[in-house]
């Protein structure tokens, strides 16, 4: 008895904003949401991924279509929901938007699946096939050991970087972040075998493990990824590679030893402020355990195992005025921080940062769902406290033009080289910072040309 053959389109969307200007296939990673829904779904399915990042979608025939957004791509996505709506098409859609925002999403997607999508999805399957599809699909956390590794034999060759993923859930609760509500905020590894199996066969030379904290909150989570390290350098797996940690990553000397020998060049740290006002308001507890006055140690010691440090900073947080975001930059110029990650201060949706302004009345974006587009990380989407959106706004161009300028960046080239010895890390930490300066002057001509006035 032959089963049915079926195609399931897979999407990944680029927000509108973004249309038309460059993507830095250098720094951006495959899709790995859809990779594991590829993985999940039945052999008698045939599967197709389309990239935005690559090419602009076309209508194309499938008799199911899969979608997953962040907020400042959820516009685009509605746009292709859309279509297939029209064309009597079944959509299912999902990711963090998605799973906070389900009544909106239902008035664009037949099926929305809340959560992580690894215990729900064979139900998805099996009701379409049985002509049976729900509307609302919620799934349960789960342990990692029972996330299947995604398809990257599906994901486009054209990507610099490929991803890999060892843990979920965080136990903090940042005030601006979603993390914890979609992923949990118990910390659940994958096992060690797995990871570095799926980090083996990554195409790419270069990966990002795209953990929100690689080393995690404990000795336990510390010692797991020595023994990762570990067993790259066992068998002898030849790739250049970065991750996120936070502030305490100074507590385990041991880490950031084995990752350096096992290949990794870059730490992403979410330093967010140099005040600990800021810190305290933002609910960045860790930073404030460490101490301001011991940063400075953090990035020497990551320095000195030959590695990088990409500084995470937020800009726009409430006590924030025209001085204080020129002493926030000038600190992250003189800091020995070799990559300059700025942002924004955005309140995305399930977060608590963002229930408050709503019930405060400080979004200058709520018509919903097209004001998502401009929820992006470089635009002012609410009314500050202490200066005007338009005062915001200017002092954070400013502020660019200061921090990414040509100059600027071969200064902090040079320095990179310096601190850390390593030429390999040294560029990697230019090619970032070079990525934030397309990022950012971008956004600025895009303005221009939407004349948007704030």
């Amino acid at each position: 008895m032959s089963t049915k053959r079926y195609k399931l389109l897979l999407i990944n969307p680029l927000s509108t904003k973004r249309a038309g200007f460059v993507t830095d296939q250098k720094l951006i990673s495959p899709p790995m949401s859809l990779g594991i829904i590829a993985a999940l779904t039945p052999e008698h399915w045939d599967i197709e991924l389309h990239d935005e990042n690559f090419k602009r979608f076309e209508f194309q025939e499938a008799d199911l279509v899969g979608l997953t957004a962040l907020t400042s791509q959820v516009t685009r996505a509605y746009e292709i929901a859309s279509i297939y709506k029209k064309k009597k098409i079944p959509t299912v859609m999902g990711g963090i938007h998605v799973s906070v925002m389900q009544d909106e999403a239902l008035s664009y997607a037949d099926a929305v699946v809340i959560g992580e999508a690894e215990s729900i999805w064979k139900d998805v399957i099996k009701d379409f096939e049985n002509k049976t599809l729900k509307r609302i699909y919620k799934g349960e956390l789960q342990p990692m050991v029972n996330s299947p590794q995604p398809r990257i034999d599906l994901y486009n060759p054209g990507y610099t970087f490929g991803n890999v993923q060892t843990t979920r859930g965080c136990p903090m609760k940042c005030d601006f972040c979603s993390v914890h509500n979609f992923n949990g905020k118990q910390y659940r590894p994958r096992l060690v075998k797995d990871v570095v199996d799926e980090f083996e066969k990554i195409p790419q030379e270069n990966v990002f493990i795209i953990d929100d904290n690689f080393v995690g909150y404990s000795k336990k989570s510390a010692d797991r990824v020595v023994e990762i390290c570990k067993e790259i350098i066992k068998r002898g797996i030849k790739k250049n590679w970065y991750c996120a940690a936070s502030m305490n990553i100074i507590d385990h000397p041991e880490v950031m030893k084995y990752a350096s020998e096992a290949g990794c060049k870059m730490i992403f740290l979410g330093i967010e402020s140099e005040l600990v006002d800021q810190l305290e308001s933002a609910n960045k507890k860790t930073n404030v355990k460490i101490g301001i006055d011991n940063f400075s140690k953090v990035y020497d010691k990551i320095h000195e195992y030959g590695m990088a440090v990409i500084g995470a900073f937020l800009y726009g947080l409430d006590t924030d005025t025209n001085e204080t975001i020129k002493n926030r930059t000038n600190y992250m110029i003189n800091a020995d921080i070799d990559a300059m990650q700025t942002t924004v201060l955005t309140p995305l949706p399930g977060t608590p940062l963002f229930e408050r302004m709503q019930n405060d009345n400080r979004l200058i974006y709520n018509n919903f769902p097209d004001d998502w587009a401009h929820y992006d990380f470089v635009e002012v989407v609410f009314k500050p406290k202490l200066m005007t959106a338009e005062e915001l706004s200017k002092s954070i161009d400013s502020a660019w033009k200061t921090l990414y300028g040509d100059k600027r960046l071969k200064r902090k080239f040079i320095d990179a080289l310096k601190l850390t010895k390593n030429p390999v890390s040294a560029m990697w930490s230019y090619n970032s910072n070079l990525h934030y300066h397309n990022l950012v002057f971008e956004h600025k001509k895009a303005k221009l040309v939407r004349n948007v006035k704030l």
